[in-house]
């Protein structure tokens, strides 16, 4: 899993990625808004509680009209859904600015081949360290002097508990609404997991960056 695949060269000279990470931030932390809205939503929900009609899947291929609570969460469940693929349009172009920065301001291959800096997310097992591990050795290629930032592993650790709360509510939003008029508990843990993830991912690029701004201005 090293640097075996890789087939961009190195770039001549490394590229300030304040701009990215400026957009890649407040990406993130748009989602994050995001999330903490559909949090919001369900536990409307779950207030309202369940209608005498019964859940909107009634099974069988059956599906009953919508309230317009319901409705207006679908809303917001797309809404969710949008920023994220948006988020990480954002920031995978400023991941693979700094690991190209990383890689000519240290003069050596980063340790994970360019194919990982999107293949790493969906790939089982190994999405559960190598989006990390990018980071970590692009940080510390960038700044070899200092210690990895302890936001790194705060951002990655509140993603990880977001992307299991995931798995073990998988659905489409008619089920979502079902489980949030029962199982509220688990659905605003993984929101609010990812909520947190996106905040601390906005701090974490804002902290990379800076520190390789600092090399850069340096070199």
């Amino acid at each position: 899993m090293d640097n075996a695949l890789e087939t961009s060269p190195a770039p001549a000279d490394p590229r300030a990625s304040d701009s990215l990470a400026r957009l890649a931030a407040g990406a993130l932390l748009l989602t994050g808004a995001g999330w903490l809205a559909r949090a919001v939503w369900e536990v409307r929900l779950y207030r309202a509680g369940e209608p005498a009609s019964g859940l909107p899947d009634q099974g069988d291929g059956v599906h009953r009209p919508l309230t317009s609570l319901e409705n207006s969460y679908h809303l917001v469940s797309t809404a969710g859904s949008v920023l994220t693929l948006l988020c990480a349009a954002a920031f995978l172009m400023w991941l693979w600015r700094v690991r190209d920065n990383a890689r000519a301001l240290s003069g050596r291959p980063p340790k994970y081949a360019g194919i990982w800096v999107y293949l790493g997310w969906v790939v089982p097992v190994v999405n559960l360290w190598f989006p990390r591990g990018i980071v970590a050795d692009a940080y510390r290629a960038s700044a070899p002097e200092r210690r990895l930032p302890a936001v790194v592993n705060v951002w990655w650790g509140l993603w990880l508990a977001g992307l299991l709360g995931g798995v073990l509510q998988q659905g489409d939003a008619d089920s979502v609404i079902g489980r949030a008029y029962s199982e509220i508990g688990p659905l605003l843990a993984a929101d609010l997991a990812v909520a947190g993830a996106a905040v601390a991912g906005a701090l974490m690029v804002r902290t990379v960056t800076a520190a390789q701004t600092a090399r850069l201005a340096g070199v």
